[in-house]
C-alpha cells in the first residue's frame, strides 16, 4: 500500500508532497482509497462533503467503530502526516482478519477531505462541514490563491457541491472514532516509546494580518517619504517570536502575499498569516494580543494601515477520558507494554469531531520530530507497532 501511494502528488524537485484538495493528485489519492476498500470487499461511500468511507458491516446499524485520517498534504509536506493513519487502518483490518476476529459492531475506515487546508486556507474542511462547525455560506466563500471557490473546485473535480453541510445522521451512527497519526514532535523519541495516546490538542488558530501602505518606486522614493508595509510586517514577525517565548507557546508567520510583488517596487500590501498555538487558552490569548498590539504600533509608526482577521480557531480539545482510558487499558493489558499519554499542538479531524462523537488518537514515534516537511519520518518497525496497536484497539472496541 505504501509503495502504491508514495508517488502520488510528489514533487520531483522538493521531494515533498502537493496533494491539495480537489486537484488531480487528490483525485488519485481518492482512487487509491476506493481501490483499497473494494479489494477488501468493503462497502464504499462518498458522503455529502466529499469524505470517503469504507464499511465492514451495516453502516446504518449504529455504534460503529471508525478509524482513518486524511490523504491531503501541506505544500511540500512529508509522506506520513495523514497517509500513515489511512494505510495503518487498512493494515489493521487485515491483521484482525488474520487473527480471525469476530466483529460485533460495524467498522469503517475514512479519508477526511482537505484536512490540511493548504488550498483554501482553512484546516479540516471535510470534518468541519460534517460536524456543523463550518457553515455552508462560509464554505461557499472559501477561495484559493487563484480565486477559485470551494464549490467550483469540487465541481471541476466531478463532485456535486450542492449537498455540502452538516451530516448529523452519519455522525450519530458512530460510537467511537480513533485516529492514528505520526507524532509531530519528539516526545515519544525522548521517552523511547514507539506508540503513544493523545491526551489533548492545544487551542490554536490562524490570523491574517493585512498591512496596507503605498506602492512606489524602489529607486526614486526617499526613505522618509515611504509608507512601506514590509517594515511593520517584518517587525511583527519578530514580535511574534518574542511573545511566544514569553508565553511558552508557538507563533509562526509561515505564509506571506505581497502586492505588487516587484523587485523594484515598494509594496502596497503585505498580507501575512499567523499560526499560533498554546497549552491553554489564556496563553494563546496573551500571544495573539501581544502580536496584534506590536503590529498596530509598528504600522502606525510607518504610516501603514492594519487589518487583523481571525480566519479559523479551534479551542482546546480534551479527548474523552473514558475512551482514552479504554485505549490505555487495551494497550496496557499485554506483556509489560507501557503506553505514554501526551498532548499535541497539532490539529486533527479527531479534534474537530470530538464535539460530536467520542474520539481518541494514537501517535507513532517520529525520531526527528520534523513534520510538514519532506524530512518527516517514521521507522518501519514503529509503523508496524502502530498498526498492531490500532488493531488491538479496534478489536477491543468492535469485537467484544
Amino acid at each position: 500500500m505504501w509503495r502504491d501511494l508514495a508517488p502520488i502528488g510528489r514533487d520531483a524537485q522538493s521531494k515533498g508532497y502537493r496533494r491539495y484538495a480537489w486537484t488531480p493528485a487528490d483525485a488519485d489519492c481518492r482512487t487509491w482509497f476506493k481501490e483499497q476498500a473494494e479489494a477488501r470487499g468493503l462497502t464504499y461511500e462518498l458522503d455529502r462533503n466529499g469524505n470517503q468511507w469504507a464499511w465492514l458491516g451495516d453502516p446504518t446499524a449504529g455504534d460503529a467503530v471508525v478509524t482513518g485520517s486524511h490523504l491531503d498534504s501541506v505544500p511540500d509536506g512529508g509522506p506520513f502526516d495523514g497517509p500513515l493513519g489511512v494505510v495503518s487502518s487498512f493494515a489493521a483490518l487485515d491483521e484482525l482478519r488474520r487473527r480471525g476476529a469476530q466483529f460485533t459492531k460495524p467498522l469503517a475506515i475514512t479519508n477526511f477531505g482537505d484536512e490540511e487546508g493548504a488550498r483554501f486556507g482553512l484546516a479540516c474542511v471535510g470534518s468541519r462541514l460534517a460536524a456543523g462547525q463550518l457553515t455552508v455560506p462560509a464554505a461557499r466563500r472559501l477561495r484559493d490563491a487563484d480565486g477559485v471557490t470551494l464549490p467550483e473546485a469540487m465541481e471541476r473535480a466531478g463532485y456535486d457541491p450542492t449537498a455540502i453541510g452538516p451530516d448529523p445522521e452519519r455522525l450519530a451512527r458512530i460510537g467511537a472514532f480513533v485516529e492514528l497519526h505520526v507524532e509531530q514532535g519528539r516526545a515519544l523519541d525522548l521517552s523511547g516509546d514507539p506508540v503513544g495516546i493523545a491526551s489533548a490538542i492545544w487551542p490554536h488558530g490562524r490570523w491574517r494580518f493585512d498591512f496596507a501602505g503605498e506602492a512606489n518606486h524602489a529607486g526614486t522614493t526617499r526613505l522618509v517619504d515611504r509608507r512601506d508595509p514590509m517594515l511593520p510586517y517584518a517587525e511583527t514577525v519578530l514580535a511574534a517570536r518574542r511573545e511566544a517565548e514569553l508565553a511558552r507557546a508557538v507563533a509562526t508567520f509561515g505564509k506571506i502575499a505581497v502586492e505588487p510583488n516587484g523587485v523594484n517596487a515598494i509594496p502596497s500590501l503585505v498580507r501575512g498569516w499567523l499560526d499560533s498555538r498554546a497549552a491553554d487558552q489564556e496563553s494563546l490569548d496573551q500571544v495573539v494580543a501581544g502580536v496584534e498590539k506590536a503590529a498596530r504600533e509598528h504600522a502606525e509608526r510607518h504610516g501603514v494601515d492594519l487589518t487583523v482577521v481571525r480566519e479559523s480557531f479551534t479551542p482546546v480539545v480534551e479527548f474523552e477520558h473514558a475512551l482514552r482510558d479504554e485505549l490505555a487499558a487495551i494497550l496496557g493489558a499485554g506483556a509489560e507494554r507501557r503506553v505514554p499519554v501526551l498532548g499535541t499542538g497539532a490539529g486533527h479531524d479527531a479534534g474537530i469531531l470530538s464535539g460530536s462523537i467520542p474520539t481518541a488518537m494514537l501517535f507513532v514515534r517520529n525520531p526527528t520530530g520534523v513534520s510538514h516537511s519532506p524530512a518527516e519520518f517514521a521507522a518501519e518497525d514503529d509503523c508496524v507497532a502502530g498498526v498492531l496497536a490500532l488493531a488491538d484497539v479496534l478489536e477491543g472496541l468492535a469485537c467484544r
